[in-house]
């Protein structure tokens, strides 16, 4: 597969920390990410710090409340079609105290030409 030196953006998703129970709650859509991400963020536009988890259960990062949080997996071009990522159909989950406020999840992937 050969890529090329573009990128597109992931669906934009979100969810209501109004709605949030202090458990984890998909963050990503039920699918999970619609592309392999090379650049992942959540913007956490609430006031509350949210818990990051990409497996529903254990905890891996965590945003405080008014910043965001980007992980950037390919800093560089493309070698030898090489690239890290975060894969196609990850779950992302979020959990924290009922808030006000949305948090969103977006990124980038790479286009291929096949």
């Amino acid at each position: 597969m050969a890529f090329l030196n573009k990128v597109s953006p992931l669906l934009l998703s979100s969810i209501d920390s109004a709605t949030f129970t202090g458990s984890y709650q998909l963050l990503s859509a039920s699918t999970g990410l619609d592309n392999a991400a090379t650049i992942l963020e959540i913007v956490n536009n609430s006031n509350r710090g949210v818990t990051v988890s990409f497996d529903g259960v254990n905890d891996h990062a965590f945003v405080r409340a008014a910043t965001d949080r980007q992980w950037q997996f390919q800093t560089n071009s493309q070698q030898q079609n090489r690239s890290s990522v975060m894969p196609k159909g990850q779950l992302v989950y979020v959990k924290a105290a009922a808030g006000a406020g949305l948090v969103y999840l977006s990124g980038f992937y790479n286009q291929t030409n096949g």
